[in-house]
């Protein structure tokens, strides 16, 4: 099935497996973990998105589902959508994101454990920040919101909304002990961004890691 008016379904869902099996290989994206979408068009708005339950390691075409602004699934197709699908679209409408990715990776978890009390944590001075949209400078301070993570999708989508209203310029959003959002204009940029702060969280949890370590 493709879609008239956009990307077509067939070229978005081999992309969608292909990035899926890289981050699988990067332990970013293990078994069932993790969820990947791509806007095949605004008006009307149609996304591509990963079926829910599915090894992101053996992803196939028909795991790939079109839904609509609703998160319902188009005419002619069957499965069940990630269960976090309202969470991608309120990143479609409000980040005006073109592609939204989430991963589940050590690093992520632990920081997300670690800073949760404060709302979040800072990164700044690494000359990698300059691979996310918009940053000319590794001076660039990049916000990381960590937020409450809950199976009430309505209200971790309020909680999403408010994050971005504070923090326009953030590039992503970790979900308490569960993962990583981030988005872009496109799957490249969004992929881009997922190996950028992957990168970070992995040096700053290190980080903290030698820092605690030297005080036991």
């Amino acid at each position: 099935m493709d879609l008239p008016g956009g990307t077509p379904l067939s070229h978005a869902a081999a992309a969608l497996i292909a990035v899926a099996a890289g981050f699988h290989r990067r332990g970013w994206m293990l078994g069932t973990s993790g969820n990947l979408s791509v806007v095949l068009s605004r008006d009307p708005l149609r996304l591509a998105i990963t079926a829910s339950g599915v090894d992101k390691g053996a992803l196939e075409a028909p795991h790939i589902l079109p839904i609509d602004a609703d998160g319902r699934i188009l005419e002619g197709r069957s499965g069940k959508a990630s269960d976090e699908t309202r969470l991608h679209l309120i990143l479609v409408r409000q980040a005006g994101a073109g592609s939204v990715l989430h991963t589940h990776s050590v690093w992520g978890t632990l920081l997300s454990d670690a800073h949760l009390g404060a709302g979040g944590f800072a990164i700044e001075g690494y000359e990698m920040l300059k691979g996310l949209a918009g940053v000319r400078t590794h001076e660039h301070r990049e916000w990381i919101p960590v937020l409450p993570n809950t199976q009430d999708y309505e209200a971790l989508s309020a909680a999403i909304a408010a994050a971005l209203e504070k923090h326009p310029q953030t590039h992503g959003i970790l979900l308490h002990r569960h993962g990583l959002y981030t988005w872009g204009r496109d799957l490249a940029e969004a992929k881009r961004h997922v190996e950028i702060l992957e990168f970070l969280f992995e040096v700053r949890g290190r980080q903290e890691s030698a820092i605690a370590g030297k005080g036991d």
